[in-house]
């Protein structure tokens, strides 16, 4: 029987007086006296409360059973079983007083899981029964637990027992939480506690460096990074921006501090020749960014990581560089999802070429799975294509040579270091007086080196290269302290030289700049018995050992392995080997390697004169501009060769002089400065091969300045913009003065702009004839420039950039000429009202901190603007008497107002719209409006949904489409603009044009393609 179907037959106002009287009547409150309060001390038939005996249950019991039995319908079971029906459902209540629970857990078990313990408590309470009679009976206990449950939930206790049972479960619950987590922290507690101690173990380890020459004697082998560390510069090759409808001029040299390479780019390819500082800057971006704290730093040399074979994950980074420390699970993919990483990855070049394309893809796989974090790749500046990476967004910069002043600071600060001040002095002189020694001080490895010798010799210094690294090896051979626990292993010079070069040479065959103790161990062990001196000092791990020690060369950058303190010394003394071993085909073979072209002119310098000319001739065989171009700078370590294989070298590398575009320059360039002597010009020259001739002569200044201002002397007369622009862009890469004496103040000035960037320039505008047009840039370039120029009122047009000290415009009222006017990221910049008293024709803003003025410049005829103007409308913000002819406007510039208003400057000609304009309807009508509009510049962003509103405007002859990537559908412009004579397409950078379809779209019209 069910118990609903019992429950049927039983009224509830029957049970539930019976159940009551089971337990005793308890006071308000949520009784928690005597907790826990259990159901024995609740029923009323145990313990001293007890008020009802066994005999009265089972005459409850018997009143239920009865009661069904009595019932109308077909009885539960038969009635000759009545009484034992009754005893056991009496055994059963009777179990209440048993079982160890209160009335909330009873209620929480639930009505039929009670019963089935109150089944268990009184086994054997059905026995003997009959099927109907055990049914009935386990419906009856089940029944008579649902009164009783719900007997309890009608206690004046049992809510407030029931919140108090929830808050002491919550509290357990909290409690337990609580100790979890202080067991297992949380992943961002953990990762905040390994990077307390992971960043000052990076400060710590990368803030040491080798200064050549300090480590001898009782000077320790490693200083500060901030006493080495000289901040060099940087450059890149960029694109000024033009005031719309302007042609652009000339893609421009960039000058930046090195350590900033990543302020501006997320994303930068470093390229640099050997020694030029490249590991070191890397070094400095790390210890500043863990000192900081505002970027995780990896530093990733990639001799390191290709040596282990497969590139690294990020949960790897750190083992596979050696780092003893061990990041939470995760923490490293962490830290690259939130953009808080700074990936050094450092000597691309010290890798086989055939790596490089395999870490290329390693390298973008990481970018691309991680975004917004910080990328710096290092590498020789051969070893790749130019643009390897520029698709990707990388910027590329080039680490300049050393300049005579960062020459001087570097000598200051190594004698410092060495406490060697006496022989500061004379070094000094003997850089600005010795050519061929100020030659060879281009870099912080040279300086060192050259240093060093300068102590060591008392004075005495070489001349060539050749000679140099010589004399540094038997410095750092011969000289190195024996004091150093290593007088068991007695090596001479020779021994060391014989050893270290075959472990070089073997580095530069595999391509690598790193190897294994184990590999280096075998070919120690290989050469020990031909090495008479070294045989008997030991076994080869002994003498590797002993070579660590002493010589200065070698180091173990991580746990089994090896290299040389700079490639420099590998490519030296692999090509040493190289030649004695007459191993002239393997040289010419790998010649086509930019890995080996250090490696090939170093064994033009330790080669015999016949040797000379059998590796210089096998370079022109291959007939290869880059090899003739070695070849040409092999010759400046050819001391004695044979004239006519000279004459032959110069013959062909002539061939490529003068160069006749940019790429060209930038290729002979790289020769090296020997090609100052061979350029030529400026007679007979043509425009292009004279701008060529300019732009070699300017990439090598740094390393020949005096050589570079001769050539560039001789063209400052020359007439082509071009070749004038060329001229003065390169100021920066000489003294401001001299260079404005020699060269800048004879130029014809017509349509050039003159660039000041630096205090000593604007000084140096003091002493020039005046220049009508000027480009001032950097803090406090106007204040200075005000100060220094000779005549202002002969400057008629003046671009100021990035000036945060320029606060008041009226500053510029000083030159009283100024026609056109160009203000970028002058944020504190104010008043253009006062600029009123100018009759300026043309004005270009760019985040300026106000525009309010602007509605007082009523001369205005041309007018650029790529910020928000004021106000609903454009005639609120913009001079209503002004005759305008040229309008642009881009960016947020109309985000506020449109274009309403536009229609009143019935003198519109031209309209240009930048990007990031929103134009609709009613703008495209104000546009229609413009009886005198006759061209037409149109961003490609307007593309998308702004076309299908234009209206027909039949006087546009003139149409400009901006930042194309090839795939816009313009085609709704052809009928839109049935007037239309002249059309340019610009393209985005890096993009190509088919011009065909658009001419196909515009028959009647001249089309041309402007790549960027």
């Amino acid at each position: 029987m069910e118990p609903a179907v019992l429950g049927g037959k039983l009224a509830s106002g029957l049970v539930a007086p019976l159940v009551k009287k089971l337990f005793v009547t308890g006071g308000p409150g949520a009784g928690l006296v005597d907790r826990p309060v259990r159901l024995d001390r609740l029923v009323s038939f145990r313990g001293e409360r007890r008020t009802l005996g066994e005999r009265e249950v089972r005459l409850l019991a018997g009143k239920l059973v009865g009661a069904a039995l009595d019932s109308p319908g077909e009885p539960p079971f038969p009635r000759d079983e009545t009484e034992a029906v009754s005893d056991a459902l009496a055994a059963r209540l009777l179990a209440l007083g048993d079982l160890d629970m209160d009335d909330v857990q009873a209620v929480r078990l639930g009505h039929g899981a009670l019963a089935a313990r109150l089944r268990r408590q009184a086994a054997g309470s059905g026995d003997g029964l009959s099927t109907d009679a055990r049914y009935f009976l386990d419906s009856a206990t089940e029944w008579a637990c649902l009164h009783v449950l719900e007997f309890f939930t009608r206690r004046s206790t049992f809510v407030a027992r029931t919140l108090v049972a929830q808050t002491r479960g919550q509290a357990e619950l909290i409690a337990k939480v609580d100790e979890l987590i202080s067991r297992i922290p949380r992943p961002d507690a953990r990762d905040t506690a390994f990077e307390r101690r992971y960043l000052p173990y990076v400060a710590d380890r990368h803030n040491r460096v080798t200064i050549y020459g300090i480590d001898l004697r009782d000077s320790p082998d490693r200083w500060p990074l901030e006493v080495a560390y000289l901040s060099l510069e940087a450059t890149a090759e960029e694109e000024p921006t033009a005031l719309p409808g302007e042609d652009a001029e000339p893609e421009r040299t960039v000058r930046l501090p090195a350590e900033a390479a990543l302020t501006a780019h997320d994303r930068v390819l470093l390229r640099g020749d050997a020694g030029s500082g490249k590991t070191t800057l890397a070094q400095w971006l790390a210890v500043t960014a863990a000192r900081d704290g505002d970027r995780v730093p990896y530093v990733l040399p990639l001799r390191t990581l290709t040596r282990a074979g497969a590139l690294p994950s990020p949960a790897a980074f750190l083992t596979a560089v050696g780092c003893p420390l061990t990041p939470p699970e995760g923490w490293a993919e962490r830290v690259l999802g939130a953009g808080r990483g700074l990936v050094l990855v450092d000597g691309l070049d010290e890798i086989p070429a055939a790596e490089r394309h395999r870490t290329r893809d390693w390298l973008l796989a990481l970018i691309r799975a991680f975004p917004g974090n910080r990328w710096l790749l290092t590498s020789r500046p051969t070893a790749v294509r130019p643009d390897w990476l520029a698709a990707e967004g990388f910027r590329e910069l080039a680490l300049t040579p050393m300049r005579r002043d960062d020459v001087a600071t570097f000598v200051r600060r190594w004698h410092a270091a060495a406490e060697a001040p006496g022989f500061e002095v004379r070094l000094l002189d003997s850089l600005r007086t010795k050519r061929d020694l100020a030659r060879l001080a281009t870099n912080p490895l040279m300086c060192g080196l050259i240093c060093a010798l300068h102590r060591e010799r008392r004075g005495y210094l070489p001349t060539g290269r050749k000679e140099l690294y010589d004399a540094a090896l038997t410095m750092l051979l011969a000289r190195r302290d024996r004091e150093r626990g290593m007088e068991a292993v007695e090596l001479s010079e020779e021994a060391q030289l014989e050893l270290l070069q075959r472990l070089a040479y073997a580095l530069v065959l595999s391509g690598r700049t790193e190897m294994s103790v184990e590999t280096a161990e075998g070919i120690v062990e290989r050469a020990l018995p031909s090495v008479a001196s070294a045989a008997g000092q030991g076994d080869a791990a002994t003498v590797l050992r002993a070579l660590v020690l002493r010589s200065g060369l070698l180091r173990q950058p991580g746990e089994g392995s090896l290299d040389f303190v700079h490639r420099t010394f590998q490519d030296y003394l692999g090509a040493r080997y190289a030649v004695e071993e007459g191993h002239l085909d393997v040289l010419a073979g790998r010649a086509d390697d930019s890995q080996w072209e250090d490696v090939i002119r170093m064994a033009v310098a330790h080669a015999r004169p016949g040797e000379r000319a059998v590796l210089l001739r096998r370079l022109l065989a291959a007939d290869a501009p880059r090899l003739a171009l070695l070849a040409l700078a092999c010759l400046e370590h050819a001391t004695a060769l044979d004239p006519t294989v000279r004459a032959e070298v110069e013959a062909r590398a002539g061939a490529l002089v003068p160069p006749g575009s940019k790429e060209d320059a930038k290729a002979l360039a790289d020769a090296g400065p020997l090609v100052l002597e061979l350029l030529p010009g400026p007679a007979g020259l043509t425009d292009a091969e004279a701008h060529g001739v300019t732009v070699t002569a300017s990439l090598l200044a740094g390393q020949e300045p005096g050589g570079a201002l001769a050539v560039l002397r001789r063209f400052r007369e020359h007439p082509d913009l071009d070749v004038r622009r060329q001229l003065v862009g390169t100021w920066d890469r000489f003294g401001a003065r001299e260079y404005a004496t020699e060269v800048l103040d004879h130029l014809d000035r017509t349509g050039l702009f003159l660039s000041c960037t630096t205090e000593e320039q604007r000084a140096a505008l003091a002493g020039m004839r005046p220049w009508s047009l000027l480009d001032l840039r950097g803090a406090g370039s106007v204040s200075g420039a005000v100060d220094c120029v000779g005549e202002p009122g002969v400057v008629e047009e003046l671009h100021v950039a990035d000036d945060p000290e320029l606060t008041d415009v009226a500053e510029l009222t000083a030159f009283g000429s100024l026609r056109r006017l160009q203000l970028v990221g002058c944020l504190s910049a104010r008043g253009l009202g006062s600029l009123s008293a100018l009759a300026l024709r043309e004005l270009a803003l760019s985040d300026v901190a106000d525009l309010s003025g602007l509605r007082e410049l009523d001369s205005l005829r041309f007018l650029s603007l790529t910020q928000a103007l004021p106000g609903g409308r454009l005639t609120d913000a913009l001079p209503l008497a002004a005759p305008f002819e040229f309008l642009f406007l881009g960016l947020t510039a109309i985000d506020g107002t449109g274009l309403g208003g536009l229609s009143h400057w019935q003198t519109l000609k031209y309209l240009s719209l930048g990007p990031g304009l929103s134009v609709d309807a009613d703008d495209w009508a104000e546009i229609a409006q413009l009886p005198l509009l006759t061209g037409l510049y149109l961003n490609a962003t307007l593309f998308s949904d702004g076309l299908g509103r234009m209206p027909v405007l039949p006087g546009v002859a003139q149409l400009r489409l901006a930042a194309l990537e090839g795939d816009e559908d313009v085609t709704a412009l052809s009928s839109r603009l049935p007037g239309v004579r002249a059309v340019v397409l610009q393209t985005a950078p890096g993009a190509h044009l088919d011009p065909a379809p658009y001419a196909a779209l515009f028959p009647d019209a001249e089309v041309s393609v402007d790549e960027r």
